[in-house]
């Protein structure tokens, strides 16, 4: 009796040995799957991890180097800085309000710079840095049918400009060889000037008079009259017209938009307008702008009509007010 108990409790403890080894071989197993499952989750990034893995990617460093210049004084719209001894004559300079400027005059240890925009913004000790541009303008047919100012912006609530091409405002004109004579006349529409004193294309006309006799009246009407021509299809016939208002009102400006919109001409027509409230370096280089809006359509393009409206004649054939 008491040794088969002894044989009973002898097989209990070899079973549970035996259940031991069986558990403890198979505890590996149970391991390495473990190991395996954590190494695959980590070969797989989250799609967080990808993410800030593609944004540190990304980032590249951005140095540039520009040079710069201190205001020692500012006032009438001009404004003298200190530095930027390698900046270039009608080069486009940016202040630290946002108003821009072009340099005029290059003297020793100082450079004039006329401000397109209100003087008031521009302070003394402000910074000023190179832009490296000459001022230029957009040109092209984009600019059909729109207003803008003297540098080219629209100011008529359509819209950026669709167009990529741009001239340098101040150029040199041609010279006489590259000219040809005048050969095909301009229709005004009216008899006293067709018959007395015709006027060709590519021909420069002044019409100067006292106020309220009716300039701007004589260039409005033979602008009208262009539409019979631009109605057809005929490249050579169209007759594209650059109006300038310098010094004007801006009452005066929105009339002259409104006939034109009346009577179909816009879509022929750029108005560069340099109003009385600008500021006097956007009045004198206003002309210019138009000037270089129309040579465009000279040498790649059909002619043009170039008209110009000035409300005193010495803003445009008067020098900068920054030289004497």
């Amino acid at each position: 009796m008491f040794s088969r108990a002894i044989r009973q409790s002898s097989r209990r403890v070899a079973a549970i040995s035996a259940t031991s080894r069986i558990a403890s071989t198979r505890a590996p197993t149970f391991t390495s799957a473990i190991r395996s499952y954590a190494s695959d989750a980590k070969a797989t990034p989250t799609e967080v991890s990808s993410i800030l893995e593609q944004r540190i990617r990304g980032v590249q460093e951005e140095t540039s180097l520009s040079e710069t210049g201190r205001v020692l004084s500012v006032g009438d719209g001009i404004a003298r800085v200190h530095g930027m001894n390698n900046v270039q004559a009608e080069e486009l300079v940016e202040f630290a309000s946002g108003v821009k400027g072009m340099c005029m005059n290059l003297e020793a240890g100082q450079v004039g710079v006329v401000l397109f925009g209100s003087d008031r913004l521009v302070k003394e000790g402000e910074t000023v840095k190179r832009t490296g541009e000459i001022v230029d303008v957009p040109v092209g047919e984009a600019l059909l049918g729109r207003v803008v100012d003297a540098l080219g912006n629209p100011i008529d609530g359509k819209g950026p400009l669709k167009t990529t091409e741009r001239r340098r405002a101040q150029l040199k004109a041609p010279g006489i060889l590259p000219r040809q004579s005048v050969k095909e006349p301009v229709q005004t529409g009216l008899k006293s000037v067709d018959a007395m004193v015709p006027i060709g294309r590519g021909q420069r006309e002044l019409i100067i008079g006292d106020r309220q006799t009716g300039k701007t009246a004589v260039a409005l009407d033979a602008m009208l009259n262009q539409n019979r021509w631009n109605r057809g299809t005929d490249e050579k016939k169209k007759l594209y017209c650059i109006y300038v208002a310098v010094g004007q009102k801006r009452s005066t400006v929105a009339q002259l938009v409104k006939t034109l919109e009346e009577n179909d001409a816009m879509k022929y027509t750029i108005i560069v307008a340099a109003t009385a409230s600008e500021a006097a370096p956007l009045q004198y280089i206003a002309p210019f702008t138009g000037c270089s809006m129309g040579e465009w359509y000279v040498f790649f393009s059909s002619f043009f009509c170039f008209f110009f409206s000035c409300r005193d004649e010495r803003t445009f054939f008067s020098l900068p007010p920054l030289l004497p």
